[in-house]
This record gives C-alpha cells, sequence and structure tokens, in this order.
C-alpha cells in the first residue's frame, strides 16, 4: 500500500530531473518517434521497441552518477510529454506506449524506489 506523500516525493524528485531533461532532447527524436506512432502498421510491441532504444540512447548520455533506471524512467516520461505536445492526437496511443514500457522494463525499479521513499 502506498500513501499520497511517497507518490508526492517521488513525483517531485522525477519533476525536477525531469525539467534538467527537457532542454537535452533533441527534436529529431521526438520527431522520429512521432512518426513510429503515425505509423499505424507497426504493432504496439513494435512501438514499444522503438521508443524502449530511444531512451536507451539518450540514457547513454546522461551522467554516470544517475542511476540509470531513474533516467530511463524520466526520459520515457519526457519523450511522452514532447510527442503529445508535438502530436496531441497520438497522446493515447503514446500514454499507452509509455505504460508498456515502464512496465516491462522499470516495473521492479519502481517497486525499489517506493520502498526506499517509504521507510
Amino acid at each position: 500500500e502506498v500513501n499520497e506523500e511517497v507518490v508526492r516525493i517521488i513525483a517531485a524528485q522525477l519533476a525536477e530531473i525531469g525539467d534538467q531533461f527537457d532542454n537535452e532532447i533533441q527534436a529529431r527524436v521526438v520527431n522520429d518517434l512521432v512518426q513510429h506512432f503515425l505509423n499505424e502498421n507497426l504493432s504496439g510491441e513494435e512501438i514499444t521497441r522503438r521508443m524502449s532504444e530511444a531512451v536507451e540512447r539518450l540514457a547513454r548520455a546522461i551522467p554516470s552518477d544517475m542511476e540509470q533506471e531513474k533516467a530511463k524512467l524520466v526520459l520515457a516520461m519526457v519523450l511522452t510529454k514532447k510527442i503529445a505536445n508535438t502530436m496531441p492526437s497520438l497522446l493515447q496511443r503514446v500514454f499507452s506506449t509509455t505504460v508498456n514500457y515502464i512496465s516491462q522494463q522499470l516495473h521492479n525499479y519502481i517497486v525499489r524506489m517506493v520502498s526506499a521513499v517509504k521507510q
């Protein structure tokens, strides 16, 4: 069971990091992802894979003093925001893809992060 204060603390930390990452993500990366999301021939699995690849590439440029999982989580959320801002009609598809990506790739990290804040 997670209380609201724990969620607020985590959200504030992630938002602060997201603000730092926001300017570092090049428009080209966002535009490439927008094109993948617009391609209705791509399966949800394929789009999740493309999102994962973009996050992995961006995470390699993050300073090594930050946990890679935290960087990937924030990058996925910032990419989601940027894609939705670029093409609002993609909000539902990009949100679902991001949730799938986070569930598949970062679930254990999120559980550990919540547990650490609760202590």
